[in-house]
């Protein structure tokens, strides 16, 4: 697998409503460990739509694992402005994010004209993309059950990966046992 789409709930969804929340270290912990064993296989390209919460989320991992692994991040989102309407410090960071990735193109020109554009980008995405991970629990779906909707109707052999509430937890006792204090 050469190119990955990784998407994701909004924060909202999951119930973060602050950038330092404690739930994103988890998700970003469990996402960097599957995206390196991904990379190790031989992932080049990392592809987004830059919309808030796991997909940024994600950005920021890709731009650190830079340093140590040869990876690449390209957003892709629906129009241009998607953010227009985003919280300030949310803004600030999907134009810094936009501005460090290895290509951005939104997929059309202006600002939103109506849900196509989000049909449009799933199926965009999925085509150009060999798999998928989506954070995701099945039961409560949230946003995301439109793109992989599209991910499960792909017209070619395409994987869907997912980190799961369990892979979460599993997370958190993992983060918890590698703290030295904890053994104390």
């Amino acid at each position: 697998m050469k190119t990955l789409m990784v998407t994701g709930y909004k924060p909202r969804e999951i119930n973060i409503f602050k950038e330092n929340d404690q739930k994103i270290h988890i998700i970003k912990a469990a996402m960097e460990k599957r995206l390196i064993g991904f990379i190790e296989e031989g992932l080049e390209w990392i592809l987004i739509s830059g919309q808030m919460g796991v997909e940024l989320w994600t950005a920021e991992i890709v731009l650190d694992l830079k340093d140590h692994y040869d990876i690449q991040l390209a957003i892709i989102p629906p129009f241009e402005n998607q953010d227009e309407r985003w919280p300030e410090d949310i803004k600030l960071k999907y134009e810094e994010l936009t501005m460090l990735a290895d290509f951005y193109q939104p997929l059309y020109k202006g600002d939103y004209k109506g849900p196509y554009q989000f049909r449009a980008k799933n199926k965009w995405l999925v085509e150009k993309s060999d798999g998928c991970l989506l954070l995701l629990d099945e039961e409560y779906p949230g946003s995301i059950k439109f793109f992989y909707e599209e991910a499960k109707r792909a017209q070619k052999d395409y994987s869907i990966y997912f980190i799961t509430p369990s892979d979460l937890d599993d997370m958190v006792e993992e983060i918890r046992m590698s703290d030295p204090n904890y053994w104390n």
